[in-house]
C-alpha cells in the first residue's frame, strides 16, 4: 500500500479484547489513540519523524475532534484509517479522517484542528516553524472546521469523580494523552446508562493541558435529549469540555 498517493496516509489497526469494553465494543479511547498513532506516522511519511519533532522541541497539539460513529468497531475487526491534511487557518491544521472496516463499510468520520507548538515555552507556532512544507489535500473532506465545544452557562453539572494524573496517563510531552480523556468521559455514566445507549458521537475542546500530579474534578449534565456533557476542571482552570451524544440501542 502507497501510503502517499494522493497525500491520503493509511494504515490498518486490529481490534483486540484489551480495546474493547464489557460489551465487546472499542473503547471510545481506541480509537482516539490509533486516530493519534495514524496522524503522527502522516507527518513522518512527510518527512518529519516524532522523534525529530521532539529533539527540535515541538510538538502537536488537539484543540478540538468531532467524531461521528456509523457504528461502533468491535472485538476482531480490522480497522484501515485514512487520515489527509486538510490545510492552515493561521497558526491551526486541519486534519480528516475515515474510518472503514474490512469489508470496506464506512464506520467512523471525524474531523480535528490541530497547533504545533514549543514544547518548552508551551507557545503555539506558525505552520513555517515545521521543518518540511505540508500540501494540503483536497480530493475528500469530512466537512467544516469543526466548532469548539462550549458549555452553556445554564446546564446543570454535577460531580462524577475526581481523576488524579498519574504516570500512566502521560505523553511523551510530559502531559495527559489525549485519547485518555475517551476514558474519562466515558467513565462519567453508569453501566445502566450505557445498557440503554450507544455512541453516535463525540466531541472535545482541549482547553489546557493537564500535567502529572493535577487533580481535576470531573462534572457532567444529566442526559438530556441523548447527550451528556463533560468538564474537567480543577477551581476556575478548565483542562476540557466534551460532549458525547448517543443514540438508544
Amino acid at each position: 500500500m502507497n501510503n502517499k498517493i494522493n497525500y491520503v496516509w493509511k494504515e490498518q489497526y486490529a481490534i483486540h479484547a484489551s480495546d474493547t469494553d464489557y460489551r465487546s465494543k472499542s473503547k471510545l479511547s481506541f480509537i482516539l489513540d490509533i486516530m493519534q498513532r495514524a496522524a503522527d506516522s502522516a507527518v513522518g511519511g512527510l518527512g518529519i519523524s516524532l522523534e525529530k519533532l521532539l529533539e527540535d522541541r515541538m510538538g502537536w497539539m488537539l484543540i478540538t475532534l468531532d467524531l461521528e460513529f456509523q457504528r461502533i468497531p468491535k472485538q476482531n475487526d480490522l480497522l484501515t484509517i485514512h487520515t489527509w491534511n486538510k490545510g492552515t487557518k493561521g497558526a491551526l491544521w486541519q486534519r480528516d479522517y475515515r474510518i472503514f472496516d474490512e469489508l470496506g463499510t464506512e464506520v467512523a468520520t471525524a474531523r480535528s484542528i490541530w497547533a504545533l507548538v514549543d514544547i518548552d515555552k508551551r507557545k503555539i507556532l506558525r505552520p513555517t516553524a515545521l521543518p518540511i512544507h505540508v500540501e494540503p489535500y483536497n480530493g475528500d473532506s469530512v466537512g467544516a472546521v469543526p466548532n469548539k465545544v462550549t458549555i452553556p452557562v445554564d446546564v446543570p453539572l454535577e460531580e462524577a469523580y475526581q481523576h488524579l494524573v498519574r504516570y500512566s496517563g502521560l505523553d511523551n510531552n510530559g502531559h495527559l494523552n489525549n485519547a485518555r480523556y475517551g476514558d474519562i468521559c466515558c467513565d462519567v455514566l453508569s453501566l445502566a446508562e450505557w445498557e440503554g445507549h450507544e455512541l453516535k458521537s463525540f466531541q472535545i475542546t482541549y482547553i489546557q493541558e493537564a500535567k502529572f500530579g493535577d487533580n481535576l474534578t470531573i462534572l457532567r449534565s444529566p442526559i438530556n435529549e441523548d447527550r451528556v456533557l463533560v468538564r474537567g476542571q480543577d477551581g476556575d482552570k478548565v483542562f476540557f469540555e466534551a460532549s458525547l451524544n448517543f443514540r438508544k440501542r
